[in-house]
């Protein structure tokens, strides 16, 4: 198993700007062939999906693909993949949907380990449907989340968790909470956003209902996808418009797809298959490639855990007792996160600062709606991109 950095990264035009990019937990640089499939797809002939003209047959194809492309990626059913604007998006519209059959006195469990995107959406749904919200809190001396067992009852509808946090890295036992949340007759809508880009998905082994993710952040261009089982979806009833199809996933997907972003999808979930040389199908060839990126970044993510903790006054949150994402979130003493942020770009190393919409999360660790800054590491990272970021570190001013 090889995993070539310097090879993948000629396929990064953007890396021809000279910056280390350790922002790709806010959106992933883009390799050239989704680039190039996506303007493929704008500039030939295309039209809403039919099977009359090559127009309309070619957006039926490229829709098939991108559904065949997530499924092989999370190991899902390309009948249950439902592709929307955004994951917030989606998540918003799942969460109405199933807020149809809550009521006063149903509950709703939501973490303050979790991006945003996966709490307002259903403390808003509950609060409109009148039932309850249960949080579960974490542990901001490790970022491990605590046990949910206490919050269930058998009057749980749903249980939203992250796969992996936005802003610490930590990685929650998603099949040892399924099982507790299936035993409460409860359904499981897991965050999949941060997960995805960094280590293989099988959601069927995960025990996720819903399973979000968004392809901007695994390589690919800017919309959200959520696979569950199609039985499930048969279930829900969204609002649609009249003449829109009943049939599923198309019900959830509200007006025309973007066809030329499917295309960046497929080619990006094509791309991740081969960062590693491999055989077989392309769930195999994602299985072997995924492998070797999670052993790439987690010796960069030990090289930076290392070096930042040899830093004087480097503070480093969260320390997740089972593996991590790629993600590190610190701060600097006497040093605003702000300015670390700005002295780092001037250097051309990209790791911005902030709460990242993970408020909950920040305010837990004391670090109110300011954040701090947060260095994460991608399949294009490098040892070099990492000394540059802690030598611009060590080169900060202090007051």
């Amino acid at each position: 198993m090889t995993y070539d950095v310097q090879s993948i990264r000629a396929h990064f035009p953007a890396l021809d700007g000279g910056a280390a990019h350790f922002d790709g937990p806010g959106g992933s640089q883009v390799p050239d062939v989704v680039g190039q499939a996506v303007a493929e797809t704008l500039c030939a002939a295309i039209a809403n999906r039919g099977v009359v003209t090559a127009a309309e047959r070619r957006a039926s194809t490229v829709v098939a693909e991108a559904r065949e492309a997530a499924a092989d990626l999370l190991a899902a059913d390309p009948a249950g993949v439902v592709f929307g604007r955004s994951m917030t998006q989606l998540t918003y519209d799942f969460s109405r949907t199933l807020a149809q059959k809550w009521g006063p006195g149903d509950e709703v469990v939501v973490t303050r380990l979790d991006h945003d995107a996966n709490i307002r959406p259903w403390v808003q749904a509950a609060a409109a449907a009148g039932a309850a919200v249960r949080w579960a809190d974490f542990d901001p001396a490790t970022g491990e989340l605590a046990p949910i067992a206490g919050l269930l009852s058998d009057r749980t509808r749903l249980v939203a968790v992250t796969a992996a946090s936005n802003l610490l890295g930590t990685r929650p036992d998603i099949p040892a909470l399924a099982a507790q949340v299936h035993d409460a007759g409860a359904l499981l809508y897991v965050d999949g956003v941060h997960l995805t880009p960094h280590a293989a998905v099988d959601v069927p082994a995960l025990g996720a209902d819903f399973f979000a993710c968004s392809p901007y952040k695994f390589l690919g261009p800017h919309l959200g996808l959520v696979a569950a089982a199609p039985a499930l979806l048969e279930t829900l009833h969204p609002d649609k418009l009249l003449p829109s199809t009943n049939a599923v996933p198309e019900r959830f997907e509200l007006g025309t797809l973007p066809y030329e972003l499917l295309a960046g999808t497929t080619a990006a979930i094509g791309f991740l298959a081969e960062l590693v040389p491999g055989t077989g199908s392309r769930r195999s060839r994602l299985l072997t490639s995924m492998a070797g990126l999670e052993a790439h970044e987690s010796a960069l993510l030990a090289r930076l855990d290392a070096g930042l903790a040899a830093l004087p006054g480097v503070t480093r949150y969260g320390r997740p007792e089972r593996h991590r994402t790629p993600t590190v979130l610190f701060s600097v003493d006497g040093v605003s996160s702000r300015a670390v942020y700005e002295h780092l770009g001037a250097l051309g190393v990209n790791a911005p600062a902030g709460n990242f919409y993970a408020l909950e999360c920040s305010r837990r660790l004391g670090l109110g709606d300011t954040g701090a800054v947060r260095a994460g590491i991608a399949p294009y990272t490098t040892e070099e991109d990492v000394d540059r970021l802690l030598a611009g570190v060590e080169s900060l001013p202090r007051g």
